[in-house]
């Protein structure tokens, strides 16, 4: 399975809570605010409508405030919160429509969940932890052992195996934690607020490990968090909860740059774009033009829609036209030695690393997937714009 391809999907999800919930969902759906219908109802609306699609081998963070929904709504995925209305598809197959029997090998063979609260047994050993779910679903010691292993050496706790929780730090229970869900090798690993209860320094630790195991596992994560950096820092994409609405959903630089209300706008008006946005992000479209067919004619329809890539006959970027370029086209053309030179810069770079790149020429970069294939161009105008706070309001 790829990255391209759909894992999960949530469609029109409900979760009221109450003694009799099906009684409220006319109101819910009429768009009686949550407090309201508590006052009305005494029912509790845990999450209202919210659909998403989360592709194969992304790492997907849901989060929001407290109270949001977000844990709620994680709790769906594996039927640990049953919906009041709505579909939850795994690889196309409904989760709400299995039996006890198939509910019970879909969590113990596709999906696995790691808890803010370690949920470490004190009695067990490292070890006895990560494999205890292997023994239960019959898989013989020795071989559980083994696979125990293979994850422990993979979190780095290799030479605590037989170590006791309480002889661990805060940091080392939690990869215990990933561990043992790792174990499973399941191919979808929620995790639900999992390094919160952390202190800051060994947080960052746990997000560079994870970030470093999905770039070799690829596994579907979906990750729930309340902070803002942790989401911008893991997520290939974010969804935004707000009462148990979805209030936005995209990549990080999707969201920084263009808000879609203003609860999400003041949600993010604090963060440093230049440190997370990428320069990719920012492409625009450029017109290609071989250096065989290159002159001022043939530029200047290209310059009708688009900013000018020159490219050699290898097909790499040499030359560079803007549109404040177009007057002078026929002087550029006649000399080419005076045609401002392709400055290249990969999409995968955050504006902050390219600053020094913009300040060096006054013409477009010209934005490379690495292997020199050009993707589009940057202009100063354009990253200007993205960094600007009331240009995104």
């Amino acid at each position: 399975m790829t990255g391209n391809e759909m894992k999960i999907r949530v469609e029109n999800v409900y979760k009221v809570f109450g003694d009799n919930p099906a009684s409220v969902m006319d109101t819910v759906r009429a768009g009686a605010s949550k407090s309201e219908i508590l006052e009305k109802t005494s029912h509790v609306v845990g999450i209202r409508d919210v659909s998403l699609d989360i592709r194969a081998g992304e790492t997907f963070v849901i989060m929001g405030l407290s109270g949001s929904g977000k844990s709620t709504l994680i709790r769906h995925f594996n039927r640990l919160i049953e919906p009041t209305a709505g579909r939850i598809l795994v690889d196309g197959v409904d989760v709400l429509k299995m039996s006890e029997v198939e509910l019970r090998d879909f969590r113990r063979n596709k999906i696995s969940m790691v808890f803010q609260r370690f949920a470490l047994l004190p009695h067990k050993t490292v070890l006895d932890n990560v494999i205890c779910g292997l023994t239960i679903a019959g898989m013989s010691r020795s071989e559980a052992r083994e696979q125990g292993m293979r994850q422990i050496e993979l979190v780095g706790l290799d030479g605590f195996e037989h170590r006791y929780p309480k002889q661990l730090s805060g940091g080392m229970q939690q990869r215990v934690g990933l561990a043992r869900a790792l174990a499973t090798d399941a191919e979808i690993l929620l995790m639900d607020e999992a390094f919160s209860a952390l202190d800051p320094l060994i947080r960052n630790d746990m997000q560079a490990q994870l970030k470093e195991l999905q770039a070799r596992l690829h596994k579907t994560i979906v990750f729930i968090t309340h902070d803002l950096d942790e989401a911008l820092r893991l997520g290939d994409h974010i969804a935004i909860l707000k009462d148990g609405e979805l209030r936005q959903a995209g990549t990080g630089p999707d969201i920084l740059i263009n808000p879609a209300d203003e609860y999400v706008a003041r949600f993010v008006n604090d963060v440093n774009r230049a440190r997370v946005v990428t320069v990719g992000s920012l492409a625009e479209k450029a017109g290609l033009m071989p250096l065989s067919d290159a002159n001022a004619a043939n530029c200047d329809a290209l310059l009708d829609d688009n900013e000018a890539i020159i490219l050699t006959d290898d097909g790499k970027p040499c030359h560079v036209v803007g549109r404040g370029d177009r007057h002078k086209l026929d002087d550029l053309f006649r000399d080419k030695t005076v045609m401002p030179a392709a400055v290249c810069i990969d999409r995968g770079m955050v504006l902050e690393d390219g600053f020094s790149l913009l300040a060096g020429t006054q013409n477009p970069l010209v934005i490379t997937n690495g292997s020199d294939v050009p993707l589009g161009v940057v202009t100063r105008q354009r990253v200007l714009h993205a960094l600007a706070r009331d240009a995104v309001r």
